[in-house]
């Protein structure tokens, strides 16, 4: 079973456009979003739904006011101000670090299992699919991600699936690290702008820290040829693989604007091209 991790240094290179257009065609393969704070893969793909689980990826504090003497102490050591004065905790403070519950000379607060978030496996008209979303302000995406990813390889295995295309989270933190970790190729979506340029050097440095082969795609890459000739020059300097340059095309926000991918719209050439490519290398990683 091979994955394939598909990432972006920033938001709105057209990441997600590429992995819908990826699940037109790929064949036999599952689907996993793992951009749990944002996903958005679903208003493309339209998934129906046939499993859906809680997470929890964190605790809260509780407190049991049969038993607390008003000592102040979780008040005066809370470090987040989760605590007030008349000790009353507050949800959205919390972060379940565990320092009330310790302090306290009672034993008056214990923590428990909050609801970080709801997982999902659904069908969609390009195979199954294993999606989550985390809820707003928690911060176990990292965690949610692995049980997405985990998840996606459970179905695949299941469903004797012998590729995973991942829709990772732009940027260069916990969950991307996540999306990433496993992969047997990543392909970085960027566009050449200053912004994007200097993203996927930040982005790049992530994957090649885990040692994972990557690729690269410039997007958008005639709107401004003279960064194009940059990034190309950064990604042989670095040793990357350009896979494709996909010219701007309005074509792909029509696509999106009728829920479907570039390829059942337009059966986009350039789109096609470039995942020969990655399949070929998928196939028979170097």
């Amino acid at each position: 079973m091979k994955q394939l991790t598909v990432i972006s240094g920033k938001g709105g290179t057209g990441k997600t456009t590429l992995v819908g257009a990826f699940a037109a065609l790929a064949g036999n393969k599952v689907l996993a979003d793992c951009d749990v704070d944002a996903p958005d893969l679903h208003l493309i793909l339209k998934p129906e739904i046939k499993e859906e689980k809680k997470f929890s990826g964190s605790k809260l504090a509780f407190i049991d006011y049969e038993k607390c003497i008003k000592c102040g102490k979780c008040y005066e050591n809370c470090k987040f101000d989760a605590i007030s004065e008349d000790i009353k905790i507050d949800e959205l403070r919390c972060e379940g670090c565990g320092v009330c519950a310790y302090v306290c000379p009672v034993n008056a607060i214990e923590l428990k299992k909050r609801d970080s978030g709801t997982l999902f496996i659904s069908k969609t008209r390009f195979g199954p699919m294993v999606h989550a979303k985390l809820n707003i302000g928690e911060e176990a995406s990292g965690k949610l991600v692995t049980l997405v990813r985990n998840t996606a390889r459970e179905v695949a295995e299941k469903m004797k699936k012998d590729l995973i295309i991942i829709d990772g989270s732009p940027g260069i933190g916990c969950p991307v690290i996540a999306s990433l970790t496993g992969s047997d190729l990543v392909l970085i979506v960027t566009e050449p702008t200053l912004s994007g340029m200097h993203d996927l050097e930040r982005v790049y440095g992530v994957s090649k820290h885990f040692g994972i082969e990557t690729v690269v795609c410039i997007n958008k890459y005639d709107i401004n040829k003279e960064n194009t000739e940059k990034i190309e020059n950064f990604c042989k300097k670095s040793g990357i693989e350009s896979v494709g340059k996909i010219p701007y095309n309005p074509e792909f926000t029509k696509a999106m604007i009728e829920e479907k991918t570039i390829i059942e719209y337009n059966d986009d050439p350039a789109v096609k091209d470039m995942w020969k490519k990655i399949e070929e290398k998928i196939k028979c990683p170097s």
